[in-house]
């Protein structure tokens, strides 16, 4: 098969299109002709060589694809159409999904809209419901709102009947925001988002708080949220060290939580999965819940994808485009 290789961590650059082993599928595992996949703040680290894959799992960029069957298992059958987080093996021709962990595409979307879902979503779902506990009538400051994890973060959260929050750098990636059902959105570059929060929320501050900056903004998170708020750190692009006071954490009983999606044992990811299929999958056919893509590039152009994620200027997901493989 094809897919996107490097021999050694660096920029862009080092990325190729090649030739790649077939992947072999363990028992209980499908084997998907992928038709899409996406690019991830984690694909750019690993190909830095700062986010290497867990054992086991494939050294192949790429931890979201969608595609169809061509090996089934379980439940699936030949040629359905299905998308999955994986924790890696992404931009390829071929890749192994366990059963358990493949989401049928809705019949309204593309292989390139499905492509944009899975990491994005799942991400979203599991630190504002799973971890965050997000409830009807609470509020959620959403950083990043214009990135892939922010727009699904945001939608969903509007589907439970919260009120949603979100941070972003430029006015188009506010607008965007907005669009998605932001109610108050803010710009990081020109204001203190904790003092527009604290102004919005009557003193009080928001229940939970998705944050991907880490260090630099872990005295305001704490500083927007209210009395037995939730905050849930999913990145660290601003850095993950800095001084720590753990004085608003016990006068304010907060509770901080870390997660990442792709060391996440698999019994919860398969539950996981399943419980967001279940609430997701009416809503994207319905339309009250859809993928936002900002671009699309074939897979052969991954390294132009990957430059254009570090330049910072998407809004929503990037999406890799891969050609079909004749049929056997």
């Amino acid at each position: 098969m094809k897919a996107i290789l490097f021999d050694q961590p660096g920029p862009p650059e080092v990325l190729h299109y090649g030739d790649a082993p077939d992947p072999q599928p363990a028992e209980g595992e499908l084997l998907v002709r992928v038709r899409a996949s996406a690019i991830n703040r984690a694909d750019l680290l690993q190909r830095r060589g700062a986010y290497p894959p867990p054992p086991g799992a494939s050294s192949i960029l790429g931890l979201e694809l969608a595609g169809e069957v061509a090996e089934p298992a379980g439940e699936w059958r030949v040629g359905d159409r299905v998308m999955a987080v994986v924790t890696g093996g992404g931009y390829a021709e071929l890749a192994a999904v366990p059963a358990g962990m493949a989401i049928r595409i809705p019949g309204r979307f593309s292989f390139d809209e499905a492509g944009a879902i899975p990491e994005a979503f799942l991400t979203a779902f599991l630190n504002l419901f799973t971890l965050g506990k997000l409830q009807a009538g609470e509020t959620v400051l959403v950083h990043a709102g214009a990135s892939g994890v922010g727009t699904a973060a945001i939608q969903l959260a509007r589907a439970v009947g919260a009120r949603v929050f979100a941070t972003a750098g430029a006015e188009e990636k506010l607008a965007l925001c907005r669009e998605l059902g932001a109610e108050l959105t803010i710009n990081y570059k020109q204001e203190a988002f904790q003092e527009r929060v604290i102004e919005a929320t009557g003193g009080r501050g928001v229940n939970v708080v998705l944050d991907f900056i880490g260090a630099p903004y872990w005295d305001a998170n704490l500083a927007a949220l209210a009395i037995g708020g939730r905050l849930a750190v999913i990145g660290f692009l601003g850095g993950s060290r800095g001084e720590l006071d753990l004085g608003p954490i016990l006068g304010k009983t907060l509770t901080v939580v870390g997660t990442g999606l792709r060391r996440t044992p698999m019994p919860q990811k398969t539950a996981l999965t399943a419980a967001f299929a279940e609430f997701a999958l009416p809503r994207f056919e319905s339309g009250e819940l859809r993928p936002v893509i900002d671009s699309t590039y074939p897979l052969e152009q991954a390294a132009e994808a990957h430059r254009a994620m570090e330049e910072n200027k998407n809004a929503g997901k990037i999406v890799l485009r891969v050609e079909p493989l004749p049929r056997q």
